[in-house]
C-alpha cells in the first residue's frame, strides 16, 4: 500500500512539474503555426547540415522550454518543412541550451563552474552531430508517424514528381529497418497559402483549436509516460542503480540509467544531480545532466508522436553512445 501511495505521489509530482512546460511548448507551437510565415522561416534556415544543426540547437534561447515543451515546437518545425538537421538539433538541445536551464545549473554548481560549461558544450556538440547525421535523410516523411508525415510539405522536385504520378523511394532508411516500398505521394496534401494570411480572428480560433488538439494528444502520452516512470522508481530499488556508480565506466551507465528513469525536468535536474556530487565522478554527473533532457521515460512517448519506433531507437542509441563517450573522456581527463 505504501508503494502505491509513493508511486501515485511521484506520478502527480512529475505531472505538476511537466504540464506547465508542455503547455508552454504547445502555445509556442501554435504561435509558430499562426504568426510565422513558414515560407519565410524555411527560407532563412541554413541548409548546410552542420550549420543547420547548430542553429537548431541554439534555438532554445528563443524557445526556452524543457524536454516536454520542446516536442510540440519540434513537431511544428517539421510540419513547416524545416531541414532535418534544424528540427533534430532543436529537439535534443533545446531542453538544455536555454537561459532558464543554464541559470539553474549555475545556481546548483556555483562551486563547480566547469560542470555548467561542459554541460552546455557537450549538449550542443551531441545535438549538432546527431542533427547532421539525420540530415542525410533528405525527406523525413518515411521516418515520421503517418498522421504527421502527411502535413510535411514537399520540395520543388518532389512536387514535380508527384504531379507526374511518380513515387518517392524510401532512400536512406535501410538501417532503420524500413521496407523498400516507395512512399505514395499522390495522396499527400500540397501547401497552398500560409496560415498567416488569414484574418487575425480566424488565426486566434485556430490557435485555440491547435492548443486543445495538441494538449489532448500529447497530454495523454505524458500521463502514460509519467505513470511508467513513477512505477519504475518505486518498484525498482534505486540502490541497485546507484551501487553500480563506483567506477569511471559503471558510474556513467548508472547515472544515464537514473536520468532516464527518474525523468526530472531539465529546469530542476541540476539540483537532483548535485546530491550525488560528493560520491560520483564529474563525467557521471554530466551524463545525467546531458542525457536526461534528451531521452527519458516520460518524453519517449511524446517523441513517438513524431517519429516511428525504429527512428526513436536510432535517435536514442546515437545520443546514448555520444554521451557515454564524451563523459568517459571527461572522467579519465579529470581523474
Amino acid at each position: 500500500m505504501n508503494q502505491l501511495i509513493s508511486a501515485f505521489t511521484l506520478f502527480l509530482s512529475l505531472l505538476v512539474e511537466a504540464i506547465p512546460f508542455l503547455m508552454l511548448g504547445v502555445l509556442l507551437s501554435g504561435l509558430l503555426l499562426l504568426f510565422v510565415d513558414e515560407r519565410k522561416l524555411i527560407a532563412i534556415l541554413p541548409k548546410n547540415p552542420i550549420l543547420g544543426s547548430l542553429v537548431g540547437s541554439l534555438a532554445g534561447f528563443l524557445f526556452p522550454v524543457c524536454e516536454c515543451g520542446n516536442i510540440p515546437v519540434a513537431r511544428r518545425l517539421i510540419t513547416q518543412g524545416a531541414p532535418a538537421s534544424v528540427a533534430i538539433g532543436f529537439l535534443l538541445a533545446a531542453p538544455t541550451i536555454n537561459p532558464i536551464v543554464i541559470f539553474s545549473t549555475y545556481t546548483a554548481f556555483r562551486d563547480q563552474p566547469e560542470i555548467v560549461v561542459l554541460r552546455i558544450g557537450m549538449s550542443l556538440a551531441i545535438a549538432t552531430i546527431v542533427g547532421a547525421i539525420f540530415s542525410v535523410q533528405k525527406d523525413l516523411r518515411p521516418l515520421l508517424q503517418p498522421n504527421l508525415a502527411i502535413y510535411v510539405p514537399t520540395s520543388t522536385s518532389s512536387l514535380s514528381q508527384t504531379k507526374s504520378g511518380s513515387k518517392l523511394p524510401q532512400t536512406g532508411t535501410f538501417f532503420l529497418g524500413q521496407t523498400d516500398r516507395p512512399l505514395e505521394l499522390e495522396t499527400l496534401p500540397l501547401p497552398t497559402t500560409s496560415v498567416v494570411e488569414k484574418p487575425f480572428r480566424d488565426r486566434l480560433h485556430l490557435l485555440l483549436d491547435n492548443t486543445i488538439a495538441e494538449m489532448r494528444e500529447l497530454g495523454s502520452i505524458l500521463v502514460l509516460g509519467s505513470a511508467i516512470a513513477a512505477v519504475i522508481q518505486v518498484w525498482v530499488p534505486r540502490d541497485i542503480i546507484l551501487n553500480l556508480g563506483q567506477g569511471p565506466i559503471s558510474s556513467i551507465v548508472a547515472m544515464m540509467t537514473l536520468a532516464a528513469v527518474v525523468s526530472i525536468c531539465s529546469t530542476v535536474d541540476s539540483f537532483f544531480a548535485l546530491s550525488f556530487a560528493s560520491t560520483f565522478t564529474s563525467g557521471s554527473l554530466l551524463s545525467f545532466l546531458v542525457f536526461g533532457p534528451m531521452i527519458d521515460l516520460k518524453a519517449i512517448g511524446l517523441v513517438l508522436t513524431i517519429f516511428k519506433k525504429r527512428t526513436v531507437i536510432y535517435l536514442f542509441l546515437l545520443s546514448a553512445q555520444l554521451t557515454f563517450l564524451g563523459c568517459l573522456f571527461i572522467n579519465f581527463q579529470i581523474r
